[in-house]
């Protein structure tokens, strides 16, 4: 056997029955989310550019667009509306995956679905084999993977992106053994293009390419079957010999789920995740204190050392940059009180009063050992006195911290605004929290082919 047969004799091997109670809700949640945030992130200008592009089939197939009144290939709308769902960085975290699974799954859910009979619960089923599929690959990678400088939602998203595929298309053992092995080629994702356009590039990408090679496997296509395995293959080439383990890919699969062990957080702030627990830190800090910004002298932010590579950015030039910017996060969270997405619009970052606070906040590894999910603010005002505050909480609104569903509703319908009319976001919130009782899953993306706001979200040309 082969390391592509093992993992597709397990993907193969879960049925809805198999699933926990409490899963349900959780996965349902999860997709909610994301549709939120592609419904978002469908009004930005990357996913106007990647509409532009030769080759883009326009309205031209059966497969529906977050935010437009069209439909085009299967292919071409995975890729539109991974972008979408990723723009604003502001979907769901997995700690065991070091990134985001589950825009790596939703959108290859929603297009099969326009494409052939798919109830709720099979869209349900697809995702936990999607995200157990992705997460157990993690585990026998990290962490040198994510310190290498791969961007885990594409390099191991796409795996979780063919799981998916796989159960939804009906493809054989040996069929998903050939998609993963082809998968394992298309594999890609630099962590070194956070802050740009080409992160949620990554995620389009990564879905439409494991699409791709579930589709290609099921009219024979082949490829190696030890492309995983092989000393020329993804884990030699991405990872390096000695630096993964296989059997942590092959244990324990459900037993339990890595959904309800460890399961996805919710962003509550518009930024990446690493950016939080700093957010939270200075949001608590100021909360407990009066603090008067014009008698700051400076502040430290102080986490652990994964958290800096790539949110080290205290000058940050773009909303993007801001986003990934643990200088200008915090410097906000003590000015504002909160972190809206408003605060990633030229306008705001350009602001006098943040770019002179954001010259007093330095950010650096905490000099004693510190949870990867923890950050300690110490703050020192212009008459030397000192605050601080640690935080040491999960990354988003997990299992230990659930988002309340009156939060969950607020951010769906913060995010859903700009693209649907404001009348139709809760009939389209409460379809999505009944999931597994829709009878056909057409149907959801009929409704939100209908709901676009009149005069906006018109096809390509």
């Amino acid at each position: 056997m082969t390391l592509s047969h093992d993992l597709a004799e397990r993907i193969h091997t879960i049925q809805f029955d198999d699933l926990p109670e409490d899963a349900i809700p959780l996965a349902r949640t999860a997709m909610l989310d994301a549709i939120g945030c592609a419904f978002l992130g469908a009004s930005e200008e990357m996913v106007h550019i990647v509409e532009r592009m030769p080759g883009f089939a326009g309205a031209q197939g059966p497969c529906a667009l977050f935010g437009r009144n069209y439909r085009t290939n299967p292919l071409d709308a995975v890729m539109f509306n991974g972008v979408a769902s990723h723009a604003l960085d502001f979907d769901d975290m997995s700690q065991s995956m070091g990134g985001h699974p589950t825009v790596m799954i939703m959108p290859i859910i929603f297009a099969l679905g326009d494409m052939h009979p798919m109830s709720g619960k099979d869209a349900l089923l697809a995702y936990m084999v999607g995200h157990e599929t992705i997460t157990r690959f993690a585990r026998g990678v990290h962490p040198h993977h994510y310190d290498k400088g791969w961007h885990p939602t594409a390099t191991l998203g796409i795996f979780g992106t063919v799981a998916t595929a796989a159960r939804l298309l009906n493809l054989s053992i040996d069929q998903t053994a050939t998609a993963l092995g082809i998968s394992a080629s298309f594999a890609s994702g630099l962590k070194s293009n956070f802050g740009s356009m080409t992160k949620p590039l990554h995620v389009g990408q990564g879905n439409r390419n494991g699409l791709y090679a579930a589709l290609l496997a099921k009219e024979g296509f082949t490829s190696n079957d030890h492309a995983l395995e092989h000393k020329q293959g993804f884990l030699d080439v991405f990872n390096g010999p000695g630096t993964y383990d296989i059997d942590k890919i092959l244990s324990d699969w459900g037993n339990p789920f890595d959904m309800v062990s460890v399961g996805v957080g919710l962003k509550k702030h518009p930024c990446c995740g690493s950016t939080h627990p700093s957010i939270e830190a200075m949001l608590e800090l100021s909360a407990a204190n009066d603090i008067d910004i014009e008698q700051v002298a400076s502040i430290e932010v102080l986490v652990h050392p994964l958290r800096l590579p790539h949110t080290d950015n205290p000058d940050p030039k773009t909303p993007l940059q801001c986003k990934f910017s643990q200088q200008y996060t915090v410097a906000r969270a003590l000015m504002d009180r909160r972190i809206k997405l408003e605060h990633f619009e030229r306008e705001a970052f350009e602001q006098p009063q943040i770019r002179s606070l954001l010259k007093k906040v330095d950010a650096r590894a905490h000099p004693e050992p510190l949870s990867e999910h923890a950050c300690e603010i110490i703050l020192t005002l212009s008459n030397g006195r000192k605050l601080s505050h640690v935080n040491n909480v999960d990354m988003g609104r997990g299992l230990s911290n659930p988002m309340r569903p009156d939060e969950l509703w607020e951010k769906f319908e913060d995010c859903a605004r700009r693209s649907l009319e404001e009348q139709a976001i809760k009939p389209l919130f409460d379809t999505l929290q009944r999931l597994e009782g829709v009878e056909e899953l057409h149907d959801v993306t009929e409704l939100m082919q209908h709901i676009r706001k009149p005069g906006e979200s018109v096809a390509a040309e």
